[in-house]
């Protein structure tokens, strides 16, 4: 399993610059490598102070406390106070206000997970893929770097090193026969979590391509099969890489009524995080409103909400809203889409990005909540690419938009109930969950029972898993064979 950290040399809290493997890694802002650096100083000195080791220092609650509050203190030193981490100074020393701030028993639901099958069949010479996830970091986790990416650990940075409760298992853009993580794959994790008396707590994705022939067709198979709770799919990706539009008459439409047809009407989009090497325009949101307005049964769940992280957010503007999340909240505004309707804002990767950044994190939280609605923001974490979620569960718990945001712009005010409503109970509508049935079966589950013994004495490797530098990064796309 993943190698732990003895010296405690790593952060809870992962300020550092991994990618998912979609975006090209982002170099770290200087309040951010301040941030670091007071981090570590910090926890030298308590730690030494409250007479225990690092590691042992860094694993509690304050630990995580003393890299958010650094992040305060660095932020606030540049001038920049849109949105910080409430977080009493005192928790640096006290548990109990450490655990206050950042723990809680809030039903998470995460919309978007993802790991690899380390010996399926994708691995064979000639596919792209293969030699990839070699020039990861992830060799770190001492069992090579495919390995790290496996169901195994899958399970446990999600389920046992984070609070999440339940999951979606997604998958990547790839060609047929090229997928790292195949429904067959998916459904095997989806089995190993049910065997545990945990088959409320993992649901799959069905990827559909309808822009490759035979994608629509099978779909039908996809349900039947395998019971998939949800579709997804990229508009950027295409066999010649060029991609696709939902609202195209001979595409996304007939693959929108397919999923009516079958009565799985959830369909999940990535847009945003522009997939390097591929068609750029479809990754903005234009079609979303579209199809939504056509289509009002169906739950348009857009992954990444639109984010793309070299463009800098502010407030929405809509004479500059052709791309990132304000292309999003143009969309549905152009078609009449009022809050709170079908379309649905996910945080995977966003909020990893947007921690570093409290500032561009205070708007498009902001501007979510503000446009396409409170009921409606769902959370994602992209995991197990960053390794464990609990950092970004841990950050997004203690964020606050600031004051001066929220009376100019109109944002709402960050409260427990809200944070309650991302986490997890907006994302049981579209997914019809029940949260009081998972909620009563998750405190007897053997997945409850695991994790109960495992916290008495637990090891968070605290290890982030993308690729971190330039080099890494096209290595990655070198032995992949090309784009994503």
């Amino acid at each position: 399993m993943a190698r732990i950290d003895p010296e405690g040399k790593r952060l809870p809290i992962k300020l550092d610059t991994a990618t998912n493997g979609e975006y090209l890694p982002i170099p770290l802002a200087r309040p951010v490598r301040l941030a670091k650096q007071l981090a570590h100083d910090q926890a030298s000195k308590v730690s030494r102070r409250l007479g225990m080791s690092r590691r042992t220092f860094l694993k509690s609650a304050s630990g995580a406390a003393v890299t958010l509050l650094a992040m305060n203190q660095a932020f606030a030193a540049a001038g920049r106070t849109g949105g910080r981490f409430q977080i009493s100074p005192e928790a640096a020393y006290e548990p109990e206000l450490a655990e206050a701030a950042l723990g809680g028993k809030e039903f998470i639901f995460d919309v978007q997970g993802h790991h690899v099958n380390p010996k399926g069949a994708w691995r064979r010479p000639t596919n792209r893929w293969t030699y990839s996830l070699r020039f990861f970091p992830q060799s770190d986790c001492g069992d090579g770097a495919i390995e790290c990416f496996s169901p195994e650990h899958f399970i446990r940075e999600v389920f046992l090193d984070s609070d999440t409760v339940m999951a979606v298992l997604s998958a990547v853009p790839a060609a047929p026969g090229d997928d790292p993580l195949t429904l067959e794959d998916a459904a095997a994790t989806r089995a190993t979590v049910d065997a545990l008396q945990g088959s409320h707590r993992l649901l799959i994705h069905g990827l559909v391509r309808p822009n490759f022939p035979g994608e629509i067709d099978a779909m039908a198979m996809q349900k039947e099969k395998y019971g998939i709770a949800a579709w997804k799919t990229y508009t950027q990706w295409g066999p010649s890489g060029k991609g696709y539009w939902l609202d195209d008459p001979e595409v996304g439409i007939p693959f929108i009524d397919k999923a009516r047809s079958l009565g799985v009407k959830v369909i999940c989009i990535h847009k945003g995080l522009p997939l390097f090497g591929l068609d750029y325009a479809h990754s903005t949101c234009r079609d979303i409103g579209v199809v939504a307005k056509r289509f009002p049964d169906v739950a348009f769940i857009v992954y990444h909400s639109g984010y793309e992280p070299k463009r800098k957010e502010r407030a929405y503007d809509p004479k500059n809203a052709s791309a990132g999340v304000d292309s999003l909240i143009k969309t549905v505004q152009d078609n009449g889409i009022a809050p709170n309707s079908n379309v649905y804002a996910e945080l995977g990767s966003t909020w990893k990005l947007l921690m570093r950044d409290p500032d561009q994190a205070a708007h498009v939280l902001g501007k979510l909540f503000k446009y396409i609605g409170e009921n409606n923001v769902l959370w994602g974490t992209d995991s197990i690419w960053y390794g464990s979620p609990q950092d970004q569960i841990q950050a997004f718990r203690a964020f606050q938009i600031g004051e001066p945001l929220r009376e100019r712009y109109g944002y709402p005010k960050m409260t427990a109930e809200l944070r309650a409503k991302v986490f997890g109970l907006n994302a049981a509508k579209p997914y019809a969950v029940s949260t009081e049935e998972i909620k009563t079966r998750t405190t007897s589950d053997r997945v409850t029972d695991i994790k109960r013994i495992y916290l008495e004495d637990p090891e968070p490797s605290f290890l982030s898993y993308g690729p971190k530098t330039k080099r890494e990064f096209f290595n990655l796309l070198r032995f992949r064979g090309g784009p994503l």
